[in-house]
């Protein structure tokens, strides 16, 4: 996804941060505003979590709000709540999926079907983009602890290379 929005960015690399980080955080751009949901964000305090002026920020707006393809991506991002560390305080599991390949197909298909094998409910699984991510991971937050006899049986699923229980 990055590689077809960069292109908009390439003499802007400031830009290019402050955009990354809208789509890491799925913060949606609209009416020249930066949102959390429906929550407005300053550009002052988007400027300080890239690194950059605000100024820069707001010319970052400006170059999504100028491009039909970049708005139509930016104007419908959603943050999503990450369960992984409220994990261990509920009773859950949180499993963390390190790939081979992030580019193997159907990585969350075998994990996802070993927890179901063992009777186990998921509550959340979230896979960080590979375009976006140096190291991208598949997190599956299970409603109980993950029993030990099932971990040797996930990390022989397609395209795993280690897991880490949070």
């Amino acid at each position: 996804m990055w590689s077809s929005l960069s292109k908009y960015f390439g003499k802007y690399p400031s830009q290019a941060k402050v955009a990354r980080l809208l789509l890491e955080y799925g913060l949606k751009v609209s009416d020249g505003a930066v949102y959390c949901g429906e929550i407005e964000l300053a550009d002052s305090s988007i400027g300080r979590a890239a690194g950059v002026d605000r100024r820069i920020v707001r010319s970052t707006v400006e170059t999504i709000e100028s491009h039909p393809e970049l708005i139509s991506v930016f104007g419908r991002l959603r943050p999503t709540a990450m369960l992984r560390d409220v994990a261990p305080v509920m009773g859950w599991s949180a499993i963390e999926i390190i790939p081979n390949n992030a580019q193997t197909v159907g990585i969350v298909a075998d994990v996802t079907g070993v927890i179901a094998k063992a009777g186990i409910s998921i509550r959340q699984t979230i896979v960080s983009d590979p375009d976006l991510s140096a190291e991208p991971r598949l997190y599956v937050i299970t409603e109980a602890p993950v029993p030990p006899e099932i971990i040797p049986e996930i990390k022989a699923c397609r395209g795993v290379k280690s897991i880490l229980i949070h």
